[in-house]
């Protein structure tokens, strides 16, 4: 099935109920948002959110906001490629 949406004067755009339900987009913070050129067309893809596994390591304390910004770049640029 097909979704007519509309894009916001902020460049936003809202997610038909039927597929966050579809994808478990529901409980999912972040997403990759990237083009396929080839056929004109925007991949939006959910990713885990690294914060979500704040307190799974044990030691050496972490600067969480500084991983989870260097994690994101990360993703975005590997989608870069």
């Amino acid at each position: 099935m097909n979704y007519l949406v509309t894009i916001t004067k902020q460049n936003q755009i809202s997610i038909p109920v039927e597929l966050v339900r579809l994808y478990g987009l529901a409980d999912t913070r972040k997403a990759l948002v990237y083009p396929d050129q080839e056929r004109k067309r925007i991949i939006i893809q959910p990713v885990e959110d690294f914060m979500s596994l704040k307190g799974v390591l044990k030691g050496k304390k972490i600067n969480f906001r500084k991983a989870r910004q260097e994690f994101e770049e990360y993703l975005a640029a590997r989608h870069l490629k």
